[in-house]
């Protein structure tokens, strides 16, 4: 491996494969069934291209917004993932600190059961990843303490109701930790949206993004229901192959939406240009996953900020190369299919 830093997405998965055992780096890096899924959700984004305007005094632009009362530096935050410390001994408290240092929001997986009050240190804008247990004392008892916590914002992860085949997993042998409760074998299987009412009973000040939607007509029941923001998702590939890439199901989504609430996207973003094609496309922000997997596993906080400044830098500069100066500015009209 070369003794340069990494700079592409590319280079930073690469140099985490060499560091990480293959059962973690599998764990994080595969997706389910032959992987279809996971591959189309990078694929997809081939699939349109950018249509410049020029002469906007675009040179320096503002790529700042705000979701939910969320403020964003530029509109990518960072995706639950889970058991951070695998991956490196700065855990999910250095992914924090990296998204403070970055002006990003993050949100926290739902395994952070000890350290949930502890992440808020950071001092960055912190949402909570909620999976409905079995047990709904328990899980009442944890929504309690996110809301006393000051987190921003919950986001129900809806598409778990059992766990994708992971093929790699298989091979590895890799299994989660046993035990602690926020695994899979500990979700309430049966589920309906009639829970988002008790969910909001539960921490009535905070705001309650769905995560995992792929149809329209489920993104007009999330809102129905009273979901204050959708976030397009397939899981990054790991629960059912041939769902999807989440760009595809991003259009009919926002049009299902029609402005009633924002729509966040996650899924094979890769750069800057991924997030403005994304953005054109209707999305009010992307999240992004297994890139901060790669930096954490590098470099600890200080690798999780190297990736997310990469996605800053190349998405300004995707902006002012394509006229726009601020995040309003990118209209349906800059992308085109083919």
């Amino acid at each position: 491996m070369s003794d340069a830093p990494p700079v592409t997405l590319d280079e930073w998965e690469s140099a985490a494969r060499a560091i990480l055992p293959p059962g973690v780096f599998h764990y994080i890096a595969g997706g389910a069934g032959a992987e279809r899924t996971l591959a189309a959700n990078e694929t997809a984004f081939d699939r349109w291209t950018i249509w410049p305007s020029m002469l906007r005094a675009s040179g320096d632009p503002d790529p700042s917004t705000s979701i939910l009362g969320t403020p964003f530096a530029f509109p990518v935050g960072i995706a639950p993932w889970a058991f951070q410390w695998q991956v490196h001994p700065d855990g999910e408290a250095g992914t924090a600190h990296a998204a403070a240092a970055l002006g990003v929001p993050m949100c926290v997986s739902s395994t952070v059961l000890e350290g949930l009050e502890d992440v808020t240190a950071s001092g960055a804008a912190l949402w909570w990843q909620l999976y409905i247990w079995r047990n709904r004392d328990a899980t009442a008892d944890l929504l309690r303490r996110a809301e006393a916590a000051a987190y921003r914002a919950l986001v129900w992860t809806v598409d778990v109701p059992a766990l994708g085949r992971r093929h790699r997993d298989t091979r590895t042998g890799f299994a989660l930790p046993l035990g602690p409760a926020g695994t899979p074998q500990e979700f309430d299987p049966d589920l309906s949206w009639d829970d988002l009412t008790w969910i909001r009973a539960q921490a009535p000040s905070l705001p309650v993004m769905v995560k995992g939607i792929l149809r329209p007509d489920d993104a007009r029941a999330a809102i129905d229901h009273g979901a204050d923001a959708i976030v397009v998702s397939n899981h990054g590939g790991r629960q059912l192959d041939r769902a999807p890439a989440s760009i595809d199901a991003l259009p009919g989504v926002v049009e299902a939406a029609a402005g009633r609430v924002p729509v966040l996207v996650d899924g094979g973003v890769r750069d800057g240009a991924d997030v403005l094609i994304a953005l054109a496309l209707g999305a009010a922000a992307v999240l992004v996953g297994r890139p901060t997997a790669w930096g954490l596993a590098v470099g600890g906080r200080s690798g999780v900020e190297a990736v997310l400044t990469f996605f800053r830098d190349g998405f300004r500069s995707a902006m002012a190369n394509a006229g726009c100066r601020t995040v309003g500015d990118i209209t349906r009209d800059l992308v085109r299919p083919g």
